[in-house]
């Protein structure tokens, strides 16, 4: 067949995000889809509530394409309107609840948001931003989440109450809306941690192939079930976990915070079969009372991210939770986010690796030039893959550097053994240039946690007159246990060169992190500019 399809083949053809929920309600309707709370939900209840979330939304003006910013901690209301929108192919701006004002302004102005949904605790950051982003238009409409413990009665005038007022609309029926896989249905700010945050245009047919290559290179089935308590406004917990979840007809139990004695609690009361957590969360679980006071023997999947495992702590949960077998996910943002997995057998043999491309990703390292380098030697790591965004949004500019020469750029420095694993170096911006040598903060931290009382362990660089950066660290002790400064470089020097060991330690009561676990390493370089002082 020649030239444009019919509208419908269109539209039996069409496989976007919204089709995901109402296929699986067709083939699962009983079975239960969501748990927040005391409330179940089967998927046919969570397809007709979503329906109607969607036509409430559409008669008060929202329409394809508008950006809809979204600013909430995990919660009921948050899945429904995660779906809604997909279903009227409005694009969804979802925003990291621990940004200020200005923050938030610029990602309305930045994502041109035209509609505005609230949870109660944040509305007055939210109401500051769009103040300060101006020239906004409050006419269409503006959803309230009343968080648990919060009133309804505190909600302002225009805007509606997700639950008691759209959650209830009048018609369930499918929106008939015609979206194209293409079309960009997700704006997902970057975690900012370098620079301004930059907006991720992600689309159903990234999406879906990236939930494909995290279902079958990672053991998710329909029989799952799993907690879902990192932020979903981070493409991680809502990409890579939540939908997949909705689109295999697995049970997703929603957690407001990733607390490790309501994640212990939950775990034993709902036989949980699967978790995510980056890997500070799993530290915390470890260390947690709560670890040891609950039965979590139907655990059997459990996934990190974000970081590496300290490999300490791998082989602490080894010990601890020995019928759980452990997945690396490594990606970013611009990936949806999964670029390449490690596999529970490779965990030991390959400690420390990113592991290999996963299903429909092909990658390299290269050098500056975009030369694939030999295996063994360091480059950046880049990506060719469905997976892949279509642009940063707003910025043809960015883009084109991003996606030069036909490989997406990850901004991620690795090393590629013979066997084709990928081991993160660290990222470009954060290698650390110590006395005419590159240091990877990598290499000091996982020296530094080979001491028994280190928790956690943060490395960076400061500038410094004599040694231009000097490598510097922040670590968090265990409970109980003590270390000095002085202590911990002797320890470092015993297991690294000279010119890698940190210059500076400081002990710190936590790390500064945004909601997904990330260190923000700008915050400690800012922090501890000073160390270096002669004074």
């Amino acid at each position: 067949m020649n030239g444009a399809l019919t509208q419908d083949v269109f539209t039996a053809r069409r496989h976007t995000i919204g089709d995901l929920l109402a296929r699986t309600a067709a083939r699962f309707p009983g079975r239960t889809a969501l748990v927040w709370g005391e409330l179940r939900e089967t998927y046919a209840e969570l397809d007709r509530t979503v329906n109607r979330v969607a036509n409430a939304m559409a008669a008060r003006g929202i329409r394809q394409g508008d950006r809809v910013v979204l600013l909430a901690h995990n919660s009921r209301e948050f899945v429904l309107v995660h779906f809604a929108l997909a279903k009227l192919g409005a694009i969804s701006v979802p925003v990291n609840f621990m940004l200020n004002a200005d923050e938030v302004a610029f990602i309305i102005e930045h994502a041109g948001g035209t509609s505005f949904i609230v949870e109660d605790a944040l509305a007055p950051v939210m109401f500051e931003a769009i103040e300060k982003a101006g020239a906004i238009d409050l006419t269409l409409a503006q959803g309230w989440i009343t968080s648990p413990g919060g009133s309804p009665d505190v909600r302002p005038a225009g805007w509606d109450d997700v639950l008691t007022t759209w959650a209830v609309h009048d018609d369930d029926s499918p929106p008939t809306v015609q979206i194209d896989g293409d079309d960009v249905l997700q704006i997902m700010y970057t975690s900012g941690t370098e620079s301004r945050p930059k907006g991720v245009s992600l689309t159903s047919s990234s999406l879906i192939a990236q939930y494909v290559s995290c279902i079958i290179e990672s053991g998710m089935t329909e029989d799952d079930v799993e907690i879902h308590s990192l932020p979903f406004y981070h493409c991680a917990q809502l990409h890579c976990f939540l939908t997949p979840d909705v689109y295999l007809g697995a049970t997703s139990i929603v957690l407001p915070r990733p607390d490790p004695a309501m994640i212990c609690e939950t775990i034993e009361r709902e036989r949980v079969t699967k978790l995510f957590c980056p890997p500070t969360v799993w530290i915390s679980l470890l260390r947690s009372p709560a670890f040891e006071q609950h039965d979590l023997s139907s655990l059997r999947k459990g996934y990190y991210g974000a970081s590496l495992m300290p490999l300490e702590v791998l082989r602490e949960i080894g010990e601890r939770l020995p019928n759980v077998q452990l997945w690396n996910f490594y990606g970013q943002n611009e990936m949806a986010p999964l670029a390449t997995i490690l596999k529970p057998q490779f965990q030991v043999s390959h400690a420390g690796s990113a592991g290999i491309a996963s299903l429909n990703v092909e990658t390299r390292v290269v050098d500056d030039d975009d030369r694939e380098v030999p295996r063994g030697e360091v480059g950046e790591i880049v990506h060719r893959s469905p997976h892949a965004m279509v642009g940063y949004w707003n910025d043809p500019e960015k883009t084109s550097v991003a996606f030069r020469n036909g490989w997406f750029h990850s901004g991620d420095l690795g090393v590629m053994d013979a066997d084709g694993y990928l081991t993160i170096v660290d990222r470009k911006k954060d290698m650390i240039k110590s006395g005419g040598e590159n240091v990877a903060s990598k290499e000091v931290e996982e020296a530094l946690y080979q001491h028994p009382a280190v928790a956690e362990a943060a490395v960076f660089g400061i500038q410094d007159p004599r040694w231009i950066e000097a490598v510097t660290a922040a670590v968090v002790l265990r409970a109980g246990m003590s270390a000095t400064p002085d202590e911990l470089v002797a320890h470092a020097r015993a297991r690294l060169a000279p010119y890698k060991s940190p210059k500076h330690i400081v002990i710190v009561d936590a790390l500064p992190k945004n909601p997904s676990g990330k260190v923000l390493k700008r915050e400690l370089r800012t922090t501890y500019a000073d160390l270096s002082d002669p004074a």
